[in-house]
């Protein structure tokens, strides 16, 4: 089997000088090799293929078989990196927290330890008979977020 670290490192100096990045890389037990990219801009065919050529280069099927598949990571799927928050910075969001509430709001900021996201809230304000929508800054670790989507709108 394939070792993972040695893939994920031909896979990052293959994407040394371009905006893409690694999401995940993924190695199973039949050596079916999944390569997932992103980027602040966009990734296109050229690009993948430029990974996967690099991955064929450094890895000899004729020593160790594999397949290997090398995309544009989900737009649908959950975001994985640090760098794809900072990248959805002003998006709508949905996120599952681990102690099961379910959020949805604005990303506002990202850094090291988590995030933040902007949830509509009603709030009684004194003096008014209903009450009010506001936005509540609130802020998830990355180890409380059991999966964060960006929300599709057309």
């Amino acid at each position: 089997m394939l070792d993972k670290a040695e893939v994920t490192r031909v896979v990052e100096e293959a994407l040394e000088g371009s905006d893409l990045y690694v999401v995940q890389v993924t190695i199973t037990r039949d050596n079916i090799i999944t390569v997932d990219l992103d980027s602040d801009s966009s990734v296109d065919i050229d690009q993948c293929i430029r990974v996967n050529d690099a991955v064929l280069a450094a890895f000899d099927r004729d020593v160790e078989d594999y397949e290997l598949t090398v995309g544009s990571y989900g737009i649908s799927s959950p975001l994985l990196v640090r760098r794809q928050y900072d990248k959805n910075i002003g998006q709508e969001v949905e996120v599952l927290t681990r102690d099961g509430r379910k959020l949805k709001g604005v990303l506002t900021q990202a850094d090291d330890e988590g995030f933040t996201i902007e949830v509509p809230t009603k709030v009684k304000v004194e003096g008014k008979k209903r009450p009010e929508q506001v936005m509540v800054a609130e802020r998830i670790t990355y180890d409380n977020a059991k999966q964060t989507k960006c929300i599709i709108t057309f």
